[in-house]
């Protein structure tokens, strides 16, 4: 956590910064509305290594602004307030939004989640548009996919892309497995 000093420069810097976009930030940033801010910002550190920026919190221990960053990305959350015109995933039963991450090792930032909690939706293998990729559901009801990009042979990807067509054929979602739930 920054101490005081640390918010107080950053603070002034932010207001002597007259660029549009803050600095750390892209164009596009989520925002995720969660039930349970602060358990959701200790399971993204403990998942995904994301770095906690900044936290406001109600006197009795909710979540109004918090800031993380994954990786060189920055991402939001709150928890969800009465009369909000958001709903977190675990009240309306589903989420339309699915979070990408890509890293340089997704074995090991995928065994991490899992071991934090994370559950199986797709299991992480070699796709054939030549990435290791796998999909997750967070205790939050967030969808996030791993990937990174692999070399495969070409007969390797082109055997993937006939089975992912034929999934596709009967209506199935390619890599489902119905050991993994259905997440």
């Amino acid at each position: 956590m920054p101490t005081s000093k640390q918010k107080e420069k950053a603070r002034s810097k932010r207001l002597d910064d007259p660029s549009p976009i803050p600095p750390g930030f892209g164009t596009v940033t989520a925002y995720l509305s969660v039930t349970g801010g602060l358990a959701a910002i200790e399971f993204y550190k403990k998942a995904f290594g994301a770095h906690e920026v900044a936290r406001r919190v109600t006197p009795n221990g909710k979540l109004i602004h918090g800031q993380l960053r994954i990786g060189d990305t920055m991402v939001f959350l709150s928890d969800v307030f009465p009369d909000s015109e958001s709903a977190a995933p675990s009240s309306i039963g589903t989420t339309t939004v699915t979070l990408h991450i890509y890293t340089e090792n997704v074995d090991a930032l995928w065994d991490r989640a899992v071991a934090a909690g994370a559950k199986v939706s797709m299991p992480l293998e070699n796709q054939y548009w030549g990435e290791r990729y796998g999909k997750l559901l967070d205790p939050f009801g967030h969808h996030w996919t791993l990937s990174m990009r692999v070399k495969m042979p070409r007969e390797e990807m082109e055997a993937k892309q006939l089975e992912a067509d034929a999934s596709f054929a009967r209506d199935e979602r390619p890599g489902r497995n119905p050991r993994y739930g259905d997440a």
